[in-house]
């Protein structure tokens, strides 16, 4: 067990958390936004999909990481705005749209990588993983006075632009949402729509912008994974992060303080099971530690929740009101 330990406090370590945990981190922000403004994205996980093969296609055919990335925003934003369209113009289900979304994410993005790349599907399937070159992934950020700081700067230094960028947009977020117009409106709109629109807040307005915020943070992440996380674009790559992104978000209790460290205890579960596979363990036993961490996390919020909203609606409560 001791061993074990020693192995798990290295940098090398939590070096990964953080890594691991910046594409679900972007997710979650963007699920964040849609919940201030009162429904659900659950096409995270697609979004993801399509935002990582335009990152990772545009960057190899450009050879530029920054058009790359572009790209993947752009895909990630118009994607969003897709779901809008449908659910807000058509007035079709959100959630019927996201699941169509995801569906498209596995086996969509395998039949554009086919008909851009003319590849067969095995072939297609090899070679989609190295589309992207050492060259052309997005650049790490080493911090000169950090990086010599023993332990600290193994764990901090080194890491993608994305990932600050992460956790630099989480800040910056929470700043909008509490400290904004705009995030007034958002959750105004949230909260109580017909309230917000008597005072002259156009709902519609405001459900575009939180749904094409939260694609575009979804078209960061997916930029991560093909662009930083591996280099280039693989069937099914985002395994599940856009699920946990959600499963982050209520755990986080939608707030960005909350939804970060949530996004951490998944980042630390997987690396967890990666830290497994690397010392022998069974895959098949390493692999479902991080969904098996989502599944437990969940069911704690919701038994704290019961139990705060119990307190709330007590006897002693409504009498203390009174």
């Amino acid at each position: 067990m001791l061993n074990f330990l020693k192995l798990l406090f290295t940098p090398e370590f939590f070096f990964s958390i953080i890594r691991i945990s910046a594409p679900i981190l972007f997710a979650t922000l963007g699920a964040i936004i849609v919940e201030k403004a009162g429904f659900c994205n659950i096409g995270l996980e697609g979004i993801m999909m399509f935002a990582a093969l335009a990152g990772s296609m545009v960057s190899y055919y450009t050879s530029s990481w920054l058009l790359g990335l572009l790209a993947a925003l752009a895909m990630g934003t118009l994607m969003g705005l897709m779901m809008g369209f449908f659910a807000f113009q058509l007035r079709t289900d959100i959630t019927l749209v996201g699941i169509a979304v995801n569906m498209m994410g596995s086996g969509g993005t395998l039949f554009l990588c086919k008909v851009i790349t003319n590849l067969t599907e095995g072939k297609a399937m090899a070679s989609t993983t190295g589309l992207i070159t050492s060259q052309l992934t997005i650049p790490n950020i080493t911090i000169p006075l950090v990086e010599k700081i023993p332990f600290l700067g193994g764990v901090l230094s080194g890491h993608s632009l994305l990932t600050w960028l992460a956790f630099l947009i989480c800040g910056l977020t929470s700043v909008m949402l509490y400290k904004t117009s705009l995030g007034l409106n958002i959750r105004a709109v949230g909260e109580n729509p017909n309230a917000a629109s008597s005072v002259g807040v156009s709902v519609l307005k405001i459900k575009y912008i939180a749904i094409a915020y939260s694609g575009l943070m979804a078209g960061f992440g997916g930029a991560f994974m093909s662009m930083s996380y591996a280099q280039g674009w693989s069937q099914d790559m985002v395994a599940g992060r856009g699920f946990i992104a959600l499963a982050a978000q209520a755990m986080g209790s939608g707030e960005c303080l909350g939804g970060m460290l949530s996004s951490l205890v998944f980042g630390f579960a997987q690396a967890l099971g990666i830290k497994f596979s690397a010392i022998g363990l069974d895959s098949n036993l390493a692999s479902p530690i991080p969904y098996a961490v989502t599944i437990i996390g969940l069911v704690i919020f919701a038994v704290s929740k019961r139990n705060r909203d119990k307190k709330l609606h007590s006897p002693e409560k409504a009498g203390a009101k009174k």
